[in-house]
């Protein structure tokens, strides 16, 4: 590793452990240094170990040492900071006044909703929220061939699971009137014009930056063209294209299409139209009408950002201020339905819902908290450079959220039995949290336990500590064990291992999710499924709590019979 980065990572483990009392963890300097460091995502094992080095060694300093090092090497970090530095990631707006300001996100309803939207939906939201603004849920419903209402739905839903509050409710489709208005005007002023050459031959002319036939004909020639695309005209016969240059490097303003004729049958409107706009067209009158101040995109629709100002300029129409955003990926979970769709079709994925997916319905699912995933992706700023991120960068956001609220339960795997002689009592009560008080809860026993086959083979000696329960002494372990209780504290020489009474046992599966595609190959290892035993309880929790298996991992309650590991 390069000694500019590791100055950076010693920076950012100074910086935080001067800010908690001369201590810092590894876990939060890698959320750091990903966060400020984008292009070290790619390196997480290479900077994992040298961090690790890093923090032990700052650790090992007195404070005044690290104060120390600081003012000598990193004296910025003692300057106070203003008070706008703290946005959890988010810069300053250009050109905003506060109470003016307004966002919008338009997502299309052609399939569920992932990670990907998940961080433009919050960063816009959170930019009208910082300037006291207003906020614009656009459902872009403008292409019946790749729509559904169960795709708009599940949108909403997973919009409400994020907590995300709008101020303003639409569907882009609302405004086809006003579509063919301005796309009238457009032809009418020569700026654009009705082609009907066929859709090989347009792609080559674009290509070949050559103009067609039909950019030639006049207005009226171009009128006739627009009525018969209402009636006579068939999908592919004819398209309006903007009059761009076709001569220009950026592809997108070599002549664009502005409308397209499609006959599906569309998810509200039915067969009400047949002429519907592009993208490009309909997010531009949209931004405009809709009084958007400041649109934020994903980057792979930056070169787009010279056409929808050439259309509104063309209109003489208010243009927005626009900028972009890196998509947001998780190592080995693709977002893209190309390649989810033919996943569940073949039945490899269950549905998308599945724990291994990125989707919102599936991060729900596993256990994964809304306010971990705003803080994650806040942390993440306005980077345009490629978001790859590890999953586990999420993980380190959710543990704070999932921790506090999370039932403690015993649970064991590969189960031996276990004969207990001499037990003093017939139930016991053990805390359902270690630190915040959730109670407690009740426990019936007799002889009869379970222990975890893994404890069974780590043995060592003939002393173990049933937690919560007592000291027992191993007197016989052939396949099966039996121990007699013992008096005696606990001390760290005894192993302390959980347990599950056997005449209550609950047997249930925890579904492992992991890493979905290793390589761009499936993993056909993804999902790992475990039977356990767990305590009589986990039947009392709802659907969906979350809970930490104790020494396994935090997983939420799928169902009765079901857990989902969520992670350590």
């Amino acid at each position: 590793m390069d000694e500019e980065a590791k100055k950076e990572i010693r920076k950012i483990a100074l910086q935080n452990a001067f800010e908690h009392e001369g201590k810092t963890q590894d876990k939060i300097v890698l959320a750091k240094i990903l966060g400020t460091k984008p292009e070290f995502r790619t390196r997480v094992k290479e900077i994992s170990e040298e961090i690790k080095t890093i923090v032990s060694e700052i650790n090992q300093l007195s404070f005044e040492e690290q104060r120390k090092e600081i003012e000598e090497n990193f004296p910025d970090i003692l300057i106070p900071k203003e008070k706008t530095e703290e946005r959890e990631g988010l810069p300053p707006l250009k050109n905003a006044e506060h109470g003016k300001v307004i966002t919008r996100f338009p997502p299309e309803p052609n399939g569920y909703p992932h990670i990907g939207h998940a961080k433009a939906a919050i960063i816009n939201a959170e930019y009208a929220k910082m300037y006291g603004g207003k906020f614009i849920l656009r459902m872009d419903d403008t292409n019946p061939e790749a729509e559904r209402m169960e795709y708009h739905a599940a949108i909403k839903v997973g919009l409400d699971w994020l907590g995300i509050k709008f101020d303003v409710i639409k569907n882009t489709s609302d405004d086809m009137e006003i579509f063919y208005e301005k796309g009238m005007e457009l032809i009418n002023s020569g700026k654009a014009y009705v082609c009907t050459c066929k859709r090989e031959d347009i792609s080559e002319n674009r290509r070949e930056r050559i103009a067609c036939k039909c950019s030639r004909g006049d207005i009226k020639q171009s009128n006739k063209g627009w009525e018969k695309m209402f009636g006579k005209f068939k999908p592919g016969d004819a398209i309006v294209r903007f009059r761009g240059d076709m001569k220009a490097d950026n592809a997108v303003m070599r002549d664009p299409v502005l409308f397209r004729i499609i006959e599906e049958k569309h998810y509200t409107l039915g067969n009400k139209y047949r002429v519907w706009p592009s993208y490009d067209f309909a997010v531009a009158i949209e931004d405009s009408i809709d009084g958007v101040t400041h649109a934020f995109r994903s980057k792979e629709f930056e070169l787009r950002k010279e056409l929808i100002d050439a259309i509104l300029d063309a209109l003489n129409m208010r243009k927005p201020y626009q900028d972009f955003f890196s998509r947001l990926e998780f190592k080995g979970m693709p977002i893209s339905k190309r390649i989810l769709k033919p996943l569940i079709e073949e039945g490899k994925v269950s549905w998308y819902d599945d724990p291994r997916l990125p989707t919102l319905e599936s991060l729900r699912r596993r256990g994964i908290k809304p306010e971990a995933i705003k803080k994650f992706i806040l942390s993440l700023g306005l980077t345009k450079a490629n978001t790859l991120a590890p999953f586990d960068a999420l993980e380190s956001f959710n543990r704070k959220f999932v921790d506090a609220d999370s039932i403690r339960l015993f649970m064991v795997s590969k189960p031996k039995k276990l004969t207990i002689k001499k037990l003093p009592f017939s139930f016991v009560e053990i805390a359902n949290h270690p630190i915040k008080n959730m109670g407690k809860r009740k426990i019936n026993i007799d002889e009869n336990f379970y222990i975890s086959g893994e404890d069974v083979e780590n043995m060592k000696g003939t002393q173990i500590r049933l937690l919560g329960l007592g000291n027992i002494k191993i007197s016989k372990n052939n396949g099966e064990l039996l121990g007699e209780f013992t008096e005696g504290e606990s001390n760290s020489d005894i192993q302390k291992i959980q347990w599950i009474p056997q005449k209550d046992a609950h047997m249930i599966k925890i579904l492992i999710p992991k890493q979905l595609f290793i390589d761009e190959k499936f993993n056909e290892d993804s999902l790992e499924e475990l039977e356990v035993y767990t305590e009589p309880h986990y039947l009392e929790l709802k659907d969906g709590e979350e809970i930490q298996f104790v020494r396994f991992g935090y997983c939420r309650k799928d169902s009765q019979n079901q857990a989902i590991f969520t992670h350590k």
